[in-house]
């Protein structure tokens, strides 16, 4: 963003400068740059914003507003020397002229941002430094133009009388007194058709209109960037083992894919998500000028292979170039729904979930609102537990070390170390029965079983229960 900023500066100084031939003249709108600019850093060190690129895009964008008034009030300031007054009465009489115009202009470009600087919601949170920094420029720059503009011509352009031009300046007047002339032809033409003329405005306008409307529509825009984030959900209560080789199943159709380079997998509860169900795979494509398709173009071909795997969904988004959500999920767009009554928010998201998936615009539509998890209900006796000497807490930890991998000790090798596990033979984890096999060890130091402690019953529940804010 930085180099661009140069960049347009650069640019716009040379076009001034390629159409007034004249250095001197070419300095003074020039000026209004650097002046708007530094008055708009201050402004926006009191207004207490950074330099980002939101702000850089801002001064940018500005740098073809803040020369526009001082071009105006040059040429009029031009013209009266023309007429054969001196650069102090030209500048004079010329700014006193243009000044309501380069008012209206400032003000009329201003009007435009204000939409901008008042937007709600988390797209007007985003580009309100935007706004700012470009009316500040915009009203820096008009002020510039009305007060500095003028009195640098009253002292550094000459009358016209004097000027001498080199070959350079008459071949580009040629050039320019040839596009004059074949403007003039081309609007006489047009004159001549009015009725036609008129017609084609409506047409176009039709046009115009019906291309919107018909256009596909977007929060951002599409972008590629070499990568598809791809999160994966199995049926709830599927077992690690299962889901890992569902998993695998999926990176079998990915490494067929010519226009992927690598990918990397995981299964689990890992970060941000909490269900045992859910994996990720972050895939890399090859880089752009060796593949044919773009990211989405990917996607669409991957996805109807992918949904062939039974027992498992795989969400492909291309990642966009702005993460505005609340919170992350498994595909591009998100729709919250809070309410303080969990059964009444429950059956509402089920009811919702339904409506959306019956759009023909939208697909893969998915909730994390998961409640036929297969779990088992542990009801303590906590009168008979406590006469045993047994606590609740006591339980948990039994329960913990027999299914929560807890590391109890550490073996250290000369060249490595190993984490020491604690856990069930994997032929009990996986069943149910094998809890009333579990026993508690008392404050006596006695193994009492759980099923003497606790009534265990099965149901379904919900895998997680998600929050937003509190």
């Amino acid at each position: 963003m930085k180099f661009t900023l140069l960049l347009t500066i650069a640019l716009v100084i040379l076009v001034i400068f390629l159409f007034l031939r004249n250095l001197s003249a070419t300095v003074i709108p020039s000026l209004a740059l650097p002046l708007s600019i530094i008055g708009t850093f201050a402004a926006m060190y009191a207004f207490g914003f950074s330099v980002n690129n939101i702000t850089l895009m801002a001064l940018t964008l500005s740098v073809g507003f803040v020369v526009d008034d001082a071009i105006v009030m040059l040429e009029n300031i031009v013209r009266h020397m023309e007429h054969g007054e001196n650069p102090h009465e030209a500048a004079l009489r010329g700014s006193r002229e243009i000044g309501f115009t380069i008012i209206s202009m400032t003000i009329s470009l201003v009007a435009v941002f204000i939409p901008v600087l008042f937007m709600s919601g988390m797209l007007g949170r985003m580009l309100h430094e935007f706004a700012v920094t470009i009316t500040v420029a915009i009203l820096i720059s008009g002020l510039v133009s009305l007060s500095l503009t003028p009195m640098l011509c009253s002292r550094f352009l000459k009358p016209p009388a004097e000027v001498r031009h080199g070959k350079f300046y008459n071949f580009m007047e040629r050039f320019f007194q040839g596009m004059l002339e074949l403007y003039r032809l081309t609007l006489s033409r047009v004159l001549r058709y009015r009725r036609t003329t008129m017609l084609i405005t409506l047409v176009m306008t039709a046009v115009t209109i019906w291309l919107f409307m018909i256009m596909p529509m977007g929060l951002l825009p599409s972008d590629d960037i070499g990568a598809i984030s791809a999160p994966t959900e199995g049926a709830q209560g599927v077992s690690f083992e299962e889901m890992k080789r569902h998993q695998q199943e999926l990176a079998k159709i990915v490494l067929q894919e010519p226009n992927i380079e690598a990918f990397m997998s995981t299964v689990g509860a890992s970060g941000s998500r909490v269900g045992s169900n859910s994996g990720f795979m972050f895939i890399k494509l090859k880089p752009r000028h060796e593949r044919n398709l773009n990211a989405d173009q990917i996607i669409q071909k991957l996805r109807p292979k992918v949904m062939g795997i039974p027992g498992i969904t795989m969400f492909m988004n291309n990642p966009p170039p702005i993460r505005l959500e609340a919170t992350s999920s498994k595909l591009q767009y998100q729709f919250v729904l809070q309410s303080p009554d969990t059964e009444d928010l429950y059956q509402n998201a089920s009811a919702f979930e339904a409506k959306l998936r019956g759009l023909p615009m939208l697909q893969e539509v998915t909730s994390d609102l998961q409640l036929k998890n297969p779990q088992i209900n542990l009801q303590l006796d906590r009168d008979r537990a406590a006469a045993l000497g047994i606590t609740a807490e006591r339980i948990e930890d039994t329960l913990f070390s027999a299914y929560g991998s807890r590391q109890v000790s550490t073996i250290y090798s000369p060249i490595n170390q190993y984490r020491v596990i604690m856990e069930l033979a994997p032929q009990y984890q996986s069943d149910p029965a094998a809890l009333s096999m579990l026993y508690v060890r008392s404050n006596a130091g006695q193994l009492v079983p759980l099923s003497s402690l606790a009534t265990l019953t099965t149901g379904v529940g919900p895998l997680s229960v998600n929050h937003l804010g509190r």
